[in-house]
């Protein structure tokens, strides 16, 4: 790595929605992989004005033909040499399986050469029970998920992967496993786990990760950290983006430590999918050094936008108090006073809304050196 280099270089194709205005899907990768040192290519899968969480949007959704044609115009420009991928939000199953080729591809590339291309895909389906693509998208993901290198699906994605119902930390487990067994993948990450658990604090939440041995064994950890009680969109999107940064930087300091049973055959860096030695423990993975770093910049900023969330909406009611002060002093009819409610009502989701985008750009140095407070612990 060059002097105060975050990560070795690093070109990676980010495929994921764009928004105009906020940060979500690749409006949040391009800014935090650039951040932190990478070169990125970013092929959108949608244009809408704004994220959905708003209720109003308006744009335009990415043909599997159009995906398919912009890779193609990369490739012919010798414009696909990518370390990375990362895959996010892609609308509808053709345009999913559109994706699914170019990743798909970029690994047969790299074959010749393991651990030159690392593959992060993240499989938007839903959350909370409900799934928010079509149904024909979840067959889809279950035929690429095996080609991936890492995915980092929520608790409820997990349990559309592996079938298995998540009820508590030792279900998680087994899903963790079933899905090593059942597609290959050599790392996952459960994000946003909301599970109970005699030694988690109150209103806390996990995230639950492993990296399998030689033989498809998760070794598995955990990472606790305390929630905030607050809605915020694109954390999932973030999260992805940050992990491609920190594990390929946990990559590179393991390949260069000068310990450890990872030295022959240049590192880890020259393995297939970065596997660690089976004699790793599952809280010296680098996957589990990743996610702690990821955590640490997570909590910062959105500590900070929740911070901003209560000062705007605090200010917007003022004026809304003030308005509705002005509007009684004149009279009106029961009709209007309802319509003027609702109308607040709105406003207010909208403001809200507006706040809660994530606060990336004035807070950098959450994400370049965050305060690493969180610690992988055996699941």
């Amino acid at each position: 790595m060059g002097e105060g280099a975050l990560v070795p270089e690093t070109r990676v194709l980010a495929v994921a929605s764009h928004v105009v205005s906020g940060y979500v899907g690749n409006k949040i990768a391009v800014f935090s992989l650039q951040s932190l040192g990478c070169d990125v290519a970013a092929l959108n899968t949608v244009q809408f004005s704004n994220h959905t969480g708003y209720r109003q949007w308006t744009g335009s959704r990415v043909s599997a033909q159009e995906i398919t044609d912009l890779y193609q115009g990369l490739k012919q420009s010798y414009l696909d040499d990518f370390d990375m991928m990362l895959s996010g939000y892609v609308p509808g199953a053709q345009a999913l399986e559109a994706v699914g080729q170019i990743g798909q591809e970029l690994k047969r590339k790299a074959k010749s050469k393991p651990g030159s291309f690392f593959w992060v895909l993240d499989p938007v389906m839903g959350d909370n029970g409900k799934l928010y693509v079509a149904p024909d998208v979840v067959p889809v993901y279950k035929s690429l998920v095996h080609h991936a290198d890492l995915v980092l699906p929520n608790q409820f994605e997990a349990e559309l992967l592996s079938e298995v119902p998540i009820t508590d930390m030792t279900s998680l487990g087994r899903a963790l496993q079933v899905m090593h067994e059942r597609y290959g993948i050599p790392h996952i990450v459960i994000t946003s786990v909301s599970l109970p658990h005699p030694d988690h604090p109150v209103s806390s939440l996990s995230v639950v990760g492993s990296t399998m041995t030689s033989d498809r064994r998760a070794r598995a950890f955990k990472i606790v950290f305390p929630a905030i009680d607050c809605y915020f969109s694109g954390t999932g999107d973030m999260f992805a983006a940050l992990m491609v940064v920190r594990m390929r930087e946990a990559v590179h300091s393991s390949s260069n430590s000068n310990h450890g049973h990872q030295q022959q055959d240049g590192g880890l860096t020259g393995r297939e999918a970065w596997v660690s030695d089976d004699s790793v423990d599952a809280v010296d993975l680098p996957l589990a050094k990743a996610a702690e770093k990821v955590l640490a910049s997570m909590h910062e900023v959105l500590t900070q936008t929740a911070e901003k969330i209560a000062e705007t909406v605090k200010k917007a009611r003022a004026e809304a108090t003030d308005n509705a002060a002005v509007v009684d002093g004149e009279g009106a009819t029961s009709a209007t006073a309802e319509e003027a409610a609702k109308a607040e009502e709105k406003r207010m989701h909208l403001v809200r809304s507006k706040a809660a985008e994530l606060r990336l750009v004035r807070h950098l140095d959450n994400l370049r050196f965050p305060k690493v407070e969180f610690r992988a612990m055996r699941l």
